[in-house]
């Protein structure tokens, strides 16, 4: 930043943050939650408990029975035996279909490795194991007979793969009750996409008319493995009508659940780079958003289509997407509106959002991130040019009044009263106002702290490779260059700005170049790179101002 005053300014945000995240792990008891899920996954439910589990969405307002009950159903927590399920294999999904509700249960996202090093261990975004609970599930809620999530479907294949030449891969499984009812429940996925359409082919050939409707849900654990340094939002997401991007994290489940009606929207459980979302189809029938908590170990949030009345002998379809996979503004923008705010900027997305879009600009030009954020720092450095050199020349006056300032800490004392009412009388004089570093610095924390969240939220950015050793701005650096480059610059910044006369205050200032070397040690080098390259900048325009002023 701009100098000193700024570092305590950021120092202060990031302490905060990290008492809010110890207190978030504190209460949150992730061990005991991790122990309930074992012990879900390993001891079975019978169907009564299961049945009051509460994760089925409420029954339809047509025809529903008085309680609400269902035949017995098996645990939702209970690990899928992966031999029995239908494996589908794109260009960038590796996915797992489970024929009880023909759900999604297991996805890794090829192009996504979880480190650089071992490329061919992709991220499993989706996952049914009892410690990364986090599936699909969907269905039709009815009073009779119906293929919920727990009702067993049938596949025509074990096994589809997406052909060099495919451009869609169909994947169908069948459903039918012993009344006449059939249902075709069939996954479209598409080359390089990973939006995947979901349709589901009804025919009643029942003598009674078939009332239900059509759901779709997330249905996850809380994680238990956030990082202590930077926050980002895990959670549940909805977009409606005058809330476009409405947050409802577990805590607020836990206290009650959420439920909404609308015609358009999405639900979405988000997590750092990744989302997962539904996307009912664009008509003007009302749709219901909820989102829930299961006894405080699991949350879901989804979606209830209408209502459907299907007649004997007739036939209905219903069709939604899904998308899962990487918060990148170019895939989600197309999808839906607002999709693309699950690009969590938090309150300065205003300001976020253009500079993420001119950083992809250089992109264009550099095909490197690491030089984007270099080039994005110089220009929002000179967009503040002027309000920077009113800073550091307030800065110099004050500098060069430092051995008028001593003399006078010399004359008065420890008469502090006497020595503050001396030292205003001297800036009257000189016509310094020593707060005149501070405004300059406050009007420009707004646009530095969007372009941090730029940088922690982009996926773009992760595992880009910049120079030499950089070949991860989302990881540390690994040799710590950055960093200690930005401790030095910290302290060359302090020995151009005056000294305090505060003998403790020095003391602690002369410190802070040491405690922030090592704190920042533990950032992503693109967030380091780019205090770095900031810091250089700004010590060769306050080198130049406090040189023409004549305080050096």
């Amino acid at each position: 930043m701009d100098n000193i005053k700024t570092f305590l300014v950021f120092g202060l945000l990031v302490v905060s943050l990290l008492l809010w995240e110890a207190w978030q792990n504190e209460y949150v008891r992730p061990a005991r939650i991790a122990e309930q899920a074992v012990a879900q996954s390993t001891a079975p439910i019978t169907g009564t408990e299961a049945a009051t589990k509460g994760d089925l969405p409420d029954m339809p307002v047509v025809s529903a029975v008085a309680d609400g009950s269902l035949p017995a159903i098996a645990s939702h927590s209970t690990i899928a035996n992966i031999q029995t399920q239908v494996h589908v294999q794109t260009d960038v999904m590796d996915v797992y279909i489970d024929p009880k509700g023909a759900d999604i249960r297991r996805l890794a996202l090829l192009k996504y490795p979880v480190e650089s090093s071992n490329p061919d261990v992709p991220v499993q975004f989706l996952n049914d194991s009892a410690g990364q609970f986090f599936v699909v599930q969907s269905g039709l809620r009815s009073d009779r007979a119906a293929p919920t999530h727990y009702e067993d479907y049938v596949a025509e294949r074990s096994e589809y793969i997406l052909n060099d030449g495919a451009d869609t891969l169909v994947v169908p499984l069948h459903w039918h009750s012993d009344d006449g009812m059939k249902v075709t429940k069939t996954y479209r996925f598409k080359r390089d996409s990973y939006l995947v359409d979901i349709d589901y082919q009804i025919t009643n050939a029942s003598d009674e008319t078939f009332t239900a409707y059509p759901y779709t849900q997330f249905n996850r654990n809380r994680p238990t493995d956030d990082s202590m340094l930077i926050y980002t939002y895990t959670g549940a997401v909805f977009s409606s009508p005058g809330d476009e991007y409405e947050k409802i994290d577990f805590d607020d489940l836990d206290d009650a659940s959420y439920s909404k009606t609308a015609i358009h929207g999405w639900s979405a459980m988000i997590q750092h780079y990744f989302v997962a979302a539904t996307i009912p189809a664009l008509d003007d029938q009302e749709k219901g958003f909820y989102g829930k908590s299961i006894n405080q170990e699991n949350y879901t949030a989804g979606v209830k289509m209408p209502t459907l009345s299907i007649g004997a002998g007739d036939k209905a379809e219903v069709k939604y997407g899904l998308y899962l996979g990487p918060k990148e503004h170019k895939r989600l923008e197309p999808i839906a509106e607002y999709l693309d705010l699950t690009v969590d900027y938090g309150v300065l997305t205003i300001i976020s959002q253009p500079l993420f879009t001119i950083m992809e600009w250089i992109h264009k030009v550099t095909n490197n991130w690491g030089w984007s954020i270099v080039f994005l720092t110089v220009l929002i450095k000179l967009a503040f040019y002027k309000l920077s050199a009113a800073s550091y020349r307030s800065m110099a006056g004050m500098r060069k009044l430092t051995p008028k300032l001593s003399a006078l800490k010399e004359r008065y004392g420890e008469d502090k009263q006497q020595f503050n009412k001396a030292m205003m009388d001297l800036y009257k004089t000189e016509k310094i106002n020593p707060l005149g570093g501070c405004l300059p610095v406050l009007v420009q924390m707004p646009v530095f702290l969007a372009f941090y969240w730029v940088l922690v939220e982009s996926i773009e950015l992760r595992q880009a490779d910049f120079i030499w050793w950089l070949n991860d701005l989302t990881a540390m650096d690994p040799y710590f260059i950055l960093p200690v480059i930005f401790g030095v610059s910290m302290f060359i910044q302090q020995k151009l700005n005056p000294a305090p006369q505060d003998p403790a205050q020095a003391m602690v200032m002369k410190a802070f170049p040491i405690v922030f070397t090592v704190f920042f040690a533990f950032f992503p080098s693109g967030l380091v790179l780019y205090w770095v390259v900031n810091n250089i900048l700004s010590i060769a325009q306050q080198w130049y101002i406090t040189r023409q002023l004549g305080a050096l």
